[in-house]
């Protein structure tokens, strides 16, 4: 199969829409994005629209102008965009369409459509789909990277919550399903972070099939790797359980929330030395409370994760809800470190129980996996960077989605026609 030619100006252009800026990849959908955002600037003139909702991030726009033909960024306010999006209870609409409606990205868009002969289309998360649908999008071959099955995310949420949140966001589950099933149907292609993701997907859009596949994140373990020197960011003798992530994302909280509570006191009962650290950037107000806990350290930001996973003891994700991949487990894993993840946390990952993480199925298991990975020695750690090393990688993974691009080009060479 021919493919564009890389690093010439013979490349072919192609527009790019993302919910959110990809830069810099600090959190899981920002790391899939940038990874995806470098594969396609390899290979494609690439016109790239996306959304700011964090103030600090528009200091990385020129980071992003090296890999881009062009480049629109709109500032969106989630305060406002949360007002918008209640426009949807009254138009049958899931909350998440208005809440990234725009008429300057439409604008954008429209004018990158006709003037520069654009024939690929790709959209990160199926609400980015809204400005290219229908007749605007007929000459071009589109592929949308959902990465999870949203609708799910928000089925879950509404099992957590009591009314009328739960309402809320039952009602988001189905209305956003159904844009799901619509955008799968109006694409050439749509991508999922997992095989599980995608097979969850087709469970719940049979007639989708044929135009549903996945590629797997990667992990740059060359970066997050144990062999590099870091400086200790705890004291002495502190013997350190940790989790990473943003921490104003609700499944974050909800993880840390229920194991600071309900486990962790059962864990320092048996060893007061042992820390508890909660890593990453924003922590909501529930989750600034967990550092009134004994032993529960909050941290807040930090400038680089890796020293705080290369000194810890062991990694944890108790994932209650959890959708696609976790980009914490696999970090972790590539830093040679002992994980106990949820079977939630482990969707996509397929490692094996004992041999490469521990997983925990109920409140017990983290206490009993604590203490014995805190009493053995074992090699865990580096089985678990091995198995990242093999199957999550972006020069391996990314690959398909420049073959659906250029597979369509093919039929639609030798039928004709578009497609």
């Amino acid at each position: 199969m021919s493919f564009p030619p890389a690093n010439t100006s013979l490349k072919p252009p192609l527009l790019f829409l993302c919910h959110r800026i990809p830069f810099p990849p600090n959190k899981g959908d920002k790391i899939r994005s940038y990874h995806l955002l470098r594969y396609l600037s390899a290979n494609y003139r690439v016109y790239l629209g996306a959304f700011v909702d964090d103030p600090e991030d528009w200091a990385y726009a020129t980071k992003l102008e090296d890999l881009c033909e062009g480049l629109c960024l709109i500032k969106l306010n989630p305060k406002r965009a949360r007002i918008k999006s209640l426009f949807a209870l009254i138009k049958s609409q899931p909350l998440s369409l208005p809440y990234y409606s725009s008429k300057k990205m439409n604008r954008w868009v429209n004018s990158v459509l006709s003037q520069n002969n654009i024939e690929r289309i790709v959209v990160y998360s199926a609400v980015m789909a809204q400005f290219v649908v229908g007749e605007k999008s007929s000459r071009c071959t589109t592929i949308a990277d959902m990465v999870d099955v949203d609708s799910e995310k928000w089925r879950e949420y509404s099992q957590q919550k009591t009314f009328p949140m739960s309402w809320v966001y039952r009602r988001e589950a189905d209305y956003l399903l159904n844009y799901e099933k619509y955008i799968a149907d109006s694409f050439h292609h749509s991508l999922f972070v997992s095989r599980a993701e995608a097979a969850k997907f087709l469970e719940l859009s049979p007639e989708s099939a044929g135009r549903v596949d996945s590629y797997s994140n990667g992990v740059d373990t060359e970066y997050f790797s144990p062999d590099h020197t870091y400086q200790s960011p705890y004291k002495k003798d502190e013997k350190i359980l940790v989790f990473t992530g943003a921490m104003d994302y609700w499944p974050n909280i909800d993880a840390v929330s229920w194991f600071a509570e309900t486990v962790f006191p059962q864990i320092l009962h048996e060893n007061p030395k042992i820390q508890f650290y909660i890593v990453g950037s924003n922590p909501s107000a529930q989750v600034q409370q967990l550092a009134e806990l004994p032993g529960v350290v909050v941290t807040g930001r930090v400038e680089d994760v890796r020293p705080y996973l290369n000194y810890a003891v062991c990694a944890l994700a108790p994932m209650r809800i959890a959708r696609g991949i976790q980009n914490k487990v696999l970090e972790a894993m590539a830093m040679a470190l002992p994980v106990i993840v949820s079977e939630a946390g482990l969707e996509g990952i397929e490692a094996e129980h004992g041999r490469d993480v521990f997983i925990a199925k109920q409140t017990k298991d983290y206490v009993d996996f604590v203490r014995d990975i805190f009493s053995k020695k074992n090699n865990i750690g580096s089985v678990a960077r091995v198995h990242v090393k093999k199957n999550f990688n972006w020069s391996n993974n990314l690959p398909l989605v420049g073959h659906l691009l250029e597979e369509k080009r093919v039929v639609q060479k030798h039928s004709g026609r578009n497609t």
